[in-house]
C-alpha cells in the first residue's frame, strides 16, 4: 500500500518468516552457533526456547537454508498436537517415506531402515519440531525413544525441540527426566535491546530497497522499542502500521507520534478519527478517478 510512496520494492515488515530479512542480534547469533554445533557434533537432542514473536521460526527457516542437501535430510513438524502414531506418520512422510503404516512398531522399523541408509550415505537426518511446548508427555516419550535409534558410533537422528519458555518447564517434570537429561545443547532467544531494535528496523528497510536509513526518526525508533519490548514480530506489526499512519498523513518520515498511534491500534485500542480511516479515505480519492477513466 505504501511501498511505492516510500521508495520500497516490497513490504519490509511482513509477519511471515523470511530468511532474507534475518537480522542476527547477539542472542540470534548465539542460537545459530548452538544449533550448528549441536547438529555437526551429532549430539542427539537440542532445545531452543523463546517468547512468542522472538524469532524462533525465522531462525529455523534460515538454518534450513544453510544446511547442505548433500549432508542433511530435514523433517519439519509444525503441528505437534498429535498422537504418538500420528507423530511418527508425519515424521516418516516428511522424510519422504510412505508413513501409512498403522502400528508404532512398523513405523519405527520403516524409519530405522531409512536412518540406517542415510547414515551409510553420509547424511544426517534432522527432525525439527516447532511449538514443542504443546507436546503431550506421551508424545515426548516417543520422541525420546527415537533417540535410541543409533549405531555403535552415531546417533542416527538429530532432534531439535523448539518452543516457548513453557517448554523448559515441561521438560523439567519428573516423569520426563530421562528426556531432559539427553538434551545436550540448549539455547534461549531473548528480546532485542534498543540499539538492536533500531538496527533490525533499518536492516529490513534496506532489504526492501530503502538504504538511506531516514524513514524513521531516531526518536521514532526508540518508541518502537518501548512499545514492542524488543520482540521482532511486534516490531514488524507496529512499524507496518506506523508507516501506514504516516502515509495516510502524506508525511515523508515516520514520527514518534505515528509510532504511538500505531502501537495503540496494534493493541486494539479504538480511537476517534483513526489514521486508518484517513488512509481508507485517501484510497477512495485515488480509486474514484481511476474508476472514471476505466469507464
Amino acid at each position: 500500500m505504501y511501498e511505492t510512496y516510500y521508495g520500497l520494492q516490497e513490504n519490509p515488515f511482513g509477519i511471515t518468516p523470511d530468511p532474507r530479512y534475518l537480522y542476527l542480534s547477539k542472542t540470534h547469533q548465539e542460537a545459530f552457533a548452538h544449533l550448528f554445533y549441536g547438529l555437526r557434533g551429532r549430539v542427539g537432542f537440542i532445545a531452543v526456547t523463546g517468547e512468542v514473536g522472538a524469532g524462533k521460526t525465522t531462525i529455523l527457516r534460515s538454518l534450513c537454508t544453510q544446511l547442505e542437501e548433500t549432508s542433511y535430510r530435514l523433517a519439519l513438524i509444525f503441528n505437534p498436537r498429535l498422537t504418538p502414531i500420528g507423530l511418527l506418520q508425519s515424521i516418516n512422510a516428511e522424510f519422504g517415506l510412505s508413513g501409512r503404516r498403522r502400528s508404532l512398531v512398523a513405523l519405527v522399523r520403516e524409519l530405522n531402515d531409512f536412518l540406517l541408509a542415510e547414515n551409510r550415505a553420509g547424511r544426517t537426518p534432522v527432525l525439527i519440531i516447532d511449538e514443542a511446548q504443546n507436546l503431550s508427555a506421551e508424545v515426548l516419550e516417543q520422541i525420546r525413544l527415537l533417540s535410541n535409534l543409533e549405531t555403535a558410533r552415531d546417533k542416527l537422528i538429530q532432534i531439535v525441540l523448539v518452543g516457548q519458555p513453557e517448554l523448559a518447564d515441561l521438560l523439567a517434570r519428573p516423569n520426563l527426566r530421562q528426556l531432559n537429561q539427553r538434551i545436550v545443547v540448549r539455547c534461549r532467544l531473548d528480546a532485542l535491546d534498543c540499539a538492536e531494535t533500531g538496527a533490525y528496523i533499518l536492516h529490513r528497510l534496506q532489504v526492501a530497497g530503502r538504504a538511506d536509513g531516514a524513514l524513521f526518526t531516531p526518536t521514532a525508533l526508540q518508541e518502537v522499542h518501548r512499545h514492542a519490548r524488543g520482540f521482532p514480530r511486534l516490531i514488524n506489526a507496529i512499524c507496518d502500521r506506523a508507516m501506514l499512519v504516516s502515509y495516510a498523513a502524506s508525511k515523508g518520515q515516520v514520527s514518534p507520534g505515528d509510532v504511538r498511534q500505531a502501537a495503540r491500534e496494534v493493541a486494539g485500542v479504538e480511537l476517534p478519527g483513526r489514521p486508518l480511516n484517513a488512509c481508507l479515505a485517501l484510497l477512495a480519492r485515488i480509486w474514484r478517478p481511476l474508476r472514471r477513466s476505466a469507464l
